[in-house]
């Protein structure tokens, strides 16, 4: 049951515990149970909003650095990752295989406010050994959804005799 109820909210959290109930062919209190049961593991860890900023007319901008670290004795690399995902610039951190350990996504309000973000605040930090910043120019998809709409069919018109 929790696995068909975290795969129809990944797509919508918006959906109301009797609407879940409906699609899923369950009762409204057993889904609400399990909500709750899973909020309280962690399992749901909140209900973000997917925003087409570029449409919001917000200018904000979106970095994703790429983290070489050394990693602490006895903590790997969680000890590193928990204090930079403190910093309120830090939008996602994700371990990673490959030529570098950590990815750190992060959204400014300009070019500059990352860059300060990057040479005060990660760089300084003494496991970290090096950085490389990548700018995001446009957001195509983001959590599976679509940001653009394609090019929309016309509607055929309903022709009854």
């Amino acid at each position: 049951m929790r696995k068909k109820i975290l795969k129809t909210i990944d797509k919508n959290s918006h959906l109301t515990p009797k609407e879940l109930a409906v699609r899923l062919g369950q009762t409204e209190e057993v889904i609400r149970k399990e909500i709750q049961a899973m909020e309280a593991e962690r399992i749901i860890c909140g209900y973000p909003t997917l925003i087409n900023w570029e449409k919001a007319d917000c200018e904000i901008v979106t970095a994703l650095i790429e983290v070489k670290v050394t990693p602490q004795r006895g903590q790997g690399f969680d000890k590193i990752a928990e204090r930079i995902y403190k910093f309120d610039e830090v939008d996602s951190v994700y371990l990673m295989s490959g030529g570098f350990d950590l990815t750190v996504i992060i959204q400014g309000k300009s070019m500059k406010e990352v860059s300060l973000f990057v040479s005060d605040k990660l760089s300084t930090m003494e496991a970290v050994l090096s950085t490389a910043t990548h700018f995001v120019l446009k957001k195509y998809k983001e959590h599976g959804i679509a940001l653009e709409g394609g090019k929309k069919e016309k509607e055929r018109m309903l022709i009854t005799p």
